[in-house]
């Protein structure tokens, strides 16, 4: 798969892409499984809603919420890697009213119907600056009115103000574009581009969080 970011570390693929799973259970000490539900269960889905998933990956995230969407609900995952998808789709294979579509996020697109509730799980923090406001564009124009765009990303914070302990690894693994993502204020941003009304949950010390913004 070409890489549109050679910077970014969010496009997976190979070897990676085939260990996704595993590997972020290793990165984050067994601890991606608790906070992943715990975030979902934060989001509030409602029985019936429809949500997308913004680089839905293995499917990992949509087995999770289809819990909560129930029988009518819908979800549409999107992404890019044929590895994801080949993996997501064996996980979700049994549901009927869950779908994975080829789609770039960071350039505008429309779909077939409007969500209740978009997610993205730690991919906006590794895209360009100018990037992440097309995704958040997209996700306002596939959302219904008063629909939520869900945030599960790193919170806004000083690196130098980091504990050693986590600095370190974070400087190791993450990208350059994961070092501006933190000194932005978001909140700010998103009403700027269109949303208000948040609702925020930290996590991890607070170095990572939550945030769900609403469509105005």
């Amino acid at each position: 798969m070409a890489r549109y970011y050679p910077q970014s570390k969010v496009e997976i693929d190979g070897f990676a892409a085939k260990r996704y799973d595993a590997l972020m259970d290793i990165i984050s000490f067994g601890m991606y499984e608790r906070f992943l539900r715990s975030t979902i269960e934060n989001m509030e889905i409602n029985d019936g809603e429809a949500v997308v998933d913004l680089g839905c990956g293995t499917g990992r995230n949509a087995c999770l919420m289809r819990s909560y969407i129930g029988e009518k609900g819908y979800l549409l995952g999107l992404d890019i890697s044929d590895i994801m998808k080949k993996q997501f789709e064996k996980k979700c294979l049994s549901y009927g009213n869950v779908d994975f579509k080829t789609q770039r996020i960071d350039q505008p697109f429309k779909l077939d119907r409007k969500f209740d509730r978009a997610f993205i799980s730690f991919v906006l923090h590794g895209f360009p600056q100018e990037v992440r406001r097309t995704i958040a564009q997209n996700v306002h124009n596939n959302l219904k009115s008063g629909g939520k765009f869900c945030i599960w990303d790193f919170n806004e914070f000083s690196l130098k103000e980091m504990p050693f302990y986590y600095r370190i690894p974070f400087k190791t693994v993450e990208c350059v574009y994961a070092f501006d993502f933190i000194k932005r204020d978001w909140k700010a941003l998103l009403t700027d581009w269109g949303f208000g009304n948040f609702r925020e949950t930290a996590m991890f010390k607070g170095y990572a969080r939550l945030l769900i913004a609403e469509k105005q």
